[in-house]
């Protein structure tokens, strides 16, 4: 049989990518993935309690766009969901992102909105060019709060000081003088009702398009006819390290079912100190599921394992513009997604780059979720 395409990677970019070829297009596809499941990291699943838990960390939807909210809708009901987040700072569960209650939970004071306005004006110290981490949150905020909130935090999850990472890495933080403790903003914030995985699987279920599991694309692109390649994994790993390996930071994950149905007070608890973890995150307030037992997630970051997160530094991002050149030279491949645009991508940019790619591919001026 030959295929029209054939999408390397069963995440977020490869199923958006394989339904609307097969649904949008008539076009006859085969994803193929070397983890046993599809969604990616996105991926959830009942654990030995009953318990539904994301595999590889918290995925929380969130969107600004309603193209991608209306295109995911195709495919799933949603339960309204807004999510929050404390931090463990000198013996208190405080709000982050950084609000009016933080500032006066930690310090004991009674601050108004306009006051708090000038308490991070008094602290900020300007730098004149944003250039690292660090830079963008002690231009906000000072210094003592970079260093209770942020710096050991940012240490962990990347395994550099804030010195050394780009600007990128904390500048989409925001810091509220109001007592709004949401994590997210967005216009539209829901969790699947029946979670990521059964979204996928209807994205799926398609006649023109046959999934192969535990596969790793090198070992059928040349057994299996298919004209072009939709490649969602490493774009270094295509090119088999032409220029070198691309820095990623990984995670490794500890579950833990607790006998009870409550284990703490928020859906996220991030740990900015000397713990070897980074945060908690108790699946329950994410799905809704009731249950007499709660199942909670440690997430150590690590520079060893599956690759999560580029890692924005300006000399990587050099090595990754000779491979985008080396990308956009191969005919016949088209490189999507976090990994294959080396890029951090929150979910929704990832559908809207897939979706984006479909209407180059399909002659379409713009893409619509109609």
């Amino acid at each position: 049989m030959m295929f029209d395409y054939l999408v390397v990677g069963a995440g977020f970019a490869g199923c958006v990518l394989a339904e609307r070829l097969a649904r949008g297009s008539g076009k006859k596809v085969l994803i193929c993935d070397v983890r046993p499941h599809v969604g990616g990291n996105a991926y959830d699943h009942h654990d030995d309690a009953g318990i539904l838990v994301h595999r590889y960390g918290p995925h929380i939807f969130h969107t600004n766009s309603k193209e991608v909210f209306e295109y995911l809708s195709r495919f799933t009901e949603w339960r309204s969901y807004q999510h929050r987040v404390r931090a463990w700072v000198d013996g208190q569960l405080l709000p982050v992102p950084i609000n009016l209650d933080t500032i006066n939970g930690l310090y004991g004071l009674h601050l108004t909105s306009l006051e708090v306005d000038a308490f991070f004006a008094a602290r900020a110290e300007p730098r004149e060019h944003l250039k690292t981490s660090e830079d963008v949150i002690v231009s906000k905020v000072g210094r003592e709060l970079y260093e209770k909130f942020f710096k050991n935090y940012t240490r962990k999850q990347w395994g550099l000081d804030p010195s050394e990472l780009d600007a990128s890495v904390t500048a989409r933080v925001p810091v509220r003088t109001n007592r709004d403790d949401r994590y997210f903003t967005d216009t539209y914030q829901a969790m699947p009702l029946h979670g990521f995985t059964r979204m996928f699987d209807r994205m799926l279920d398609h006649p023109g398009i046959k999934i192969l599991l535990k596969t790793d694309f090198r070992e059928i692109r040349d057994q299996i006819p298919h004209a072009e390649v939709i490649y969602t994994g490493p774009v270094d790993t295509y090119f088999e390290h032409r220029f070198g390996k691309l820095p990623y930071r990984s995670l490794e994950f500890k579950f833990e079912t607790k006998d009870q149905p409550v284990h703490q007070a928020a859906p996220v608890i991030n740990y900015p100190n000397e713990n070897a973890y980074t945060r908690i995150t108790e699946f329950k307030y994410l799905t809704g599921q009731l249950h007499a037992k709660t199942t909670i997630v440690y997430e150590f970051p690590g520079s060893d394992g599956d690759p999560y997160y580029p890692v924005p530094r300006p000399e990587n991002a050099a090595l990754y513009r000779r491979y985008e050149e080396l990308a956009r030279s191969t005919s016949g491949v088209h490189f999507v997604g976090r990994l294959g645009t080396y890029r951090y991508y929150n979910m929704d940019q990832v559908v809207a780059q897939a979706l984006a790619l479909y209407a180059k591919l399909a002659g379409a001026p713009q893409w619509k979720a109609a």
